[in-house]
């Protein structure tokens, strides 16, 4: 059985308080992005291990024992002991590390085919508890809907957003940028317009008033995505942005848009 993780993009991102808990309340609104991986799950009867794992594609830099795949597995083995071996394929097309939330999708997407693959008969509601045990943008991806998300990320609501009638570039310099640094360097603040109310004016009013509150600590520390924003927008991007933490940055064109970039070679562009 197969299906194809996708990936999102942030529209407004604000960090409103640092919660007792460790972690930061927020609000964002998530927007799925046909950016796809793809993953494969078949039962394998005859294995001495609970789970095989073989990635192509993009290169991951880490170890296939911690991918965030085998540890939804786990996840599930603990409350289904039932759970057969399985061989799991992972390929890899959204890039890594890059505000895409290309492994949350490819954990909450795991949690679905086991679900679905194995009538595990679990609800919505009980693969959203699961998704936030691996990561906080994983909860979304249960979802896959455009929504308003708040606390970590976990409390959704739909909302009536349709962009299809754009066409989206996708810009990822291949800068790494650590999540727990971006954070350290955020000042929260819960004094913010709603995102809500922002995203229901008309797009031509975003660029002024929808904003990613990790950006601006981004652009200090990495002034080359200065350029990237710059050329999206010199381009004719009705809107331009860095997703989740960065480092790719999105431009949301009207879909005759003609768009030529010069970004270096190493860049990855991807129109949507």
């Amino acid at each position: 059985m197969i299906v194809f993780p996708n990936c999102k993009i942030n529209l407004g991102l604000h960090i409103l308080q640092k919660r007792a808990d460790g972690y930061h309340e927020l609000e964002t609104v998530f927007y799925p992005i046909a950016l796809q991986d793809g993953l494969e799950i078949i039962q394998n009867p005859s294995s001495a291990t609970d789970i095989e794992i073989s990635i192509s594609g993009l290169v991951i830099d880490s170890d296939t024992s911690n991918n965030i795949c085998v540890k939804a597995y786990q996840l599930l083995k603990k409350d289904f002991p039932q759970l057969p071996s399985i061989k799991l394929h992972l390929h890899k097309v959204i890039p890594s590390g890059a505000g895409l939330g290309g492994g949350s999708a490819d954990g909450a997407f795991t949690l679905l085919l086991l679900n679905r693959k194995f009538n595990l008969g679990l609800t919505e509601d009980h693969l959203i508890n699961y998704a936030l045990q691996l990561g906080s943008d994983c909860p979304f991806f249960i979802i896959n809907k455009p929504c308003i998300a708040k606390g970590r990320g976990e409390q959704m609501e739909n909302i009536a957003l349709d962009l299809s009638s754009y066409k989206i570039i996708l810009v990822n310099p291949k800068i790494h940028i650590s999540t727990a640094w971006a954070f350290s360097k955020i000042k929260p603040s819960a004094q913010r317009p709603s995102l809500v109310a922002i995203i229901n004016q008309t797009i031509d009013s975003w660029r002024d008033q929808l904003k990613n509150d990790f950006e601006e600590v981004a652009l200090v520390e990495y002034p080359e995505l200065l350029s990237v924003k710059d050329a999206l927008y010199n381009q004719g991007a009705v809107y331009a942005s860095m997703s989740g933490s960065g480092s790719t940055f999105y431009g949301i064109f009207k879909k005759d848009a003609h768009i030529k970039f010069h970004f270096p070679s190493h860049y990855f562009i991807k129109s949507v």
